[in-house]
Parts: C-alpha cells; sequence; structure tokens
C-alpha cells in the first residue's frame, strides 16, 4: 500500500476578459478496487459562481462550474491524497484465445449469444470514438497488431506483445505532437506521447473487434540518482484497458511496456482523451490564450501529513 499527495495545477492566461466560463473538470479520482481518495479539494480563481459534482456517463466524478465574473486568468488547483493498494495482473498464457474474448462480444452485441453481465458495459469500447476513428485506416490497425495476436494466441498474452511492438517501434517524443493530432499521423510519423500511444493502441485492439478503453491518470516518475523530486515535473498520463472474459478488464500501459502497479494513480476511463480531459469548457470573450499545467505527484511515509 502506497499514499500520495497529487496537485495538479491549471492557468489560463487570456488576452482578453472572459465575460462567461462554463467548466467541466475530470480532476477527483474514481473509487476503484485498488483505489481509495483520502481527500480531495478543488481551489478556482476567480471563485466559481456555479459549482456541483456529479457522475459522467462512464461513472468518473465530475466538478461542473462557471464563472460569471470577468476575468482574464483562471486557475483550478485540484489537490487529492490517494492511497494506492499493489495490483495483481493474471498469467498472460492463462487467459482466453482473443478471438473468443472478439467473437463473445459480437456476438452478444448483434443478438445471437447472451452476453456476461461483466460485458454489457464493455460492448460500447468496442467502435470508433472521436479521438481514435477507425473507418479506412481500420485495416491498417488491425495488420499492424495481427503481428502480434496470432491465431490462437491468448488475449493478455498479445496484449502484452502489442504493447512491446509499440514501445519498441515508437519514439517518446513531447515536441511531435498535440492534443488534436490524429492518430493517424502519429502512426505514419512513428512519435508521440503517453496519450498518442494509448490511442494508438486502442485503435489496433478495436480494429480486432475487441473492447478498449483510454485511462487517464497519473504516475510516479523517480528524479535521477540524487536529485530531489522536482515539484511540477511529473505530468498527466494514460494508458490501455482491454476487456478479456473471466478476468474483466486489464492494463497495460504502452509508453512504458509495462502493466500499471502501485505506481499508477487513475484518474478516470473513458472511449479516449476528450472524454476524460481534466479540463473541458466553452468561454465567451478571451481572445488567444495561453495555458500552465503542473502536475506533481509525492509519495508519503505511513502516518505523514503533505503539507497544504
Amino acid at each position: 500500500m502506497q499514499e500520495y499527495d497529487v496537485r495538479h495545477d491549471t492557468t489560463y492566461h487570456y488576452d482578453s476578459p472572459v465575460l462567461l466560463s462554463q467548466q467541466i473538470a475530470h480532476l477527483r479520482p474514481r473509487e476503484v478496487a485498488h483505489q481509495q481518495c483520502l481527500s480531495h479539494t478543488l481551489a478556482i480563481e476567480p471563485p466559481a459562481s456555479v459549482q456541483r459534482e456529479r457522475r459522467d456517463f462512464f461513472g468518473n466524478p465530475v466538478t461542473a462550474f462557471a464563472v460569471y465574473s470577468p476575468h482574464d486568468r483562471l486557475r483550478v488547483r485540484a489537490r487529492n491524497r490517494i492511497r494506492v493498494d499493489p495490483r495483481c495482473w493474471p498469467e498472460a498464457a492463462g487467459s482466453l484465445a482473443w478471438e473468443a474474448a472478439r467473437d463473445h462480444l459480437r456476438d452478444g452485441l448483434s443478438g445471437h449469444a447472451p452476453l456476461q453481465d461483466d460485458a454489457r458495459d464493455a460492448g460500447q469500447y468496442r467502435f470508433g470514438s472521436p479521438f481514435v476513428p477507425l473507418g479506412e485506416a481500420s485495416a491498417t490497425y488491425a495488420d499492424y497488431a495481427l503481428q502480434c495476436f496470432t491465431p490462437g494466441r491468448p488475449l493478455v498474452e498479445a496484449l502484452l506483445a502489442l504493447s512491446a511492438r509499440i514501445h519498441a517501434d515508437f519514439s517518446f517524443d513531447p515536441e511531435a505532437t498535440s492534443v488534436a493530432t490524429p492518430v493517424a499521423q502519429v502512426f505514419a510519423e512513428r512519435r508521440g506521447v503517453c496519450q498518442d500511444f494509448s490511442h494508438l493502441m486502442i485503435a489496433c485492439l478495436r480494429a480486432l473487434g475487441l473492447a478498449a478503453r483510454y485511462v487517464s491518470g497519473y504516475l510516479l516518475t523517480a528524479p535521477p540518482p540524487g536529485q530531489p523530486r522536482l515539484i511540477g515535473a511529473d505530468a498527466s498520463h494514460a494508458w490501455v484497458a482491454v476487456w478479456c472474459p473471466g478476468l474483466g478488464w486489464v492494463e497495460v500501459d504502452p509508453t512504458n511496456d509495462l502493466q500499471p502497479g502501485s505506481g499508477h494513480i487513475t484518474l478516470a476511463w473513458g472511449r479516449d482523451y476528450g472524454d476524460v480531459s481534466p479540463l473541458r469548457g466553452v468561454i465567451l470573450g478571451g481572445g488567444g490564450h495561453k495555458v500552465e499545467v503542473a502536475v506533481t505527484v509525492m509519495p508519503l511515509e505511513e502516518g505523514e501529513h503533505a503539507p497544504l
């Protein structure tokens, strides 16, 4: 078991005053079997005129707020204390063949076979989504994935092989892409960041008829030996979960080519980044803007309390 203090600060600077801002924030980690949110605070400057908590379609905690007073800067500071337990993933070779998982979802959604209860939600993650369109590129993604998803191969084993292939074939380059970079461009240029690699892997899995979802969160990154942890040096992270009958959702982090452990903190999940972006909204006015984001993940010793 490990506890963390997680700080996520976002500041928008506008060229001219914003008269109205309405935002949706995914900044409170969701409660899952291996993770508990011990405390959560959200500070908004200028103060929100309206603010309420709810759950989105995917069950993620959401804060919806609006600022009605004119402002040329919006700052949103989330502070969470999280407890994460160790995770034990199933033996890769012990999962059923990947074709069986595909067929179970396909036949169930078409009405030709009953779906298991835990698969009913998984069906919505089989199809293209705004940040992971398939269309004509579907065959390209499927061909790439089939190098790992050979006939009869256990699903988890094939999943880990695909993660390893993406990790080997693609270079991590924060300057190569933006939030709006299409998956097809990432695939062609073989460069990107965790969001890009997760979208690409999801495209490959969905192209094979499997259910794959996008998981957003944070990753504990260790500083170089002898160096202090830098405040704001960490960043939001993303990885992938695939549904496997009998096992449920199995996760993998293609950016680091590993399965998430106690250093991965789950924030939210959805079809792609667009469903779980930390802040999303509309404004009236503002002109141009620039944004600053700082994320810090600090491990706490037992009984330790991080300063406010």
